[in-house]
């Protein structure tokens, strides 16, 4: 089954269940999912649709930050749940280990020695790593590990 598919029957189950956050959630993801395909004028990927998802947890976790430190616990809470869900259809992240090895394993491969070769490690660690990592966090992890 494809996530397009799943998100259609996860929604129709929100609707049994009168689940009102869940339902609300998925009914943005696919309106948000259906809007890049009339952008695209053609039918999305699983990858792609992927991307959508991680689109809006990026924008959730962005709020979060932005109310960090506010005394919005009912906005934190909100946003946190609908995170939660949205986070059900993406695959695992990889831990810090995970990426380190990762990036050890590409900076070998590329002969990298400095911070000049950024450029040469970094699509290989991302393609490696393919959704399963935050880009910020990658870039990090790769700074620190070609500064050493």
């Amino acid at each position: 089954m494809g996530v397009y598919d799943r998100l259609s029957d996860d929604l129709l189950q929100a609707m049994r269940d009168k689940n009102k956050v869940r339902l609300s959630v998925l009914r943005m993801v696919k309106a948000a999912v259906r809007n890049a395909e009339i952008d695209s004028h053609r039918t999305l990927s699983d990858e792609e649709v992927l991307g959508v998802f991680k689109k809006e947890v990026k924008q959730r976790k962005d709020t979060l930050a932005s109310v960090a430190g506010t005394d919005r616990t009912d906005v934190v809470q909100e946003v946190e749940a609908e995170l939660a869900i949205l986070q059900e259809y993406l695959p695992a992240e990889l831990s810090p280990t995970e990426i380190e090895a990762i990036v050890a394993e590409v900076v070998r491969e590329t002969g990298a020695t400095s911070k000049a070769d950024m450029g040469k490690v970094m699509p290989l660690v991302m393609s490696k790593t393919a959704g399963r990592a935050d880009g910020r966090t990658v870039s990090k992890i790769v700074q620190d590990s070609l500064s050493s």
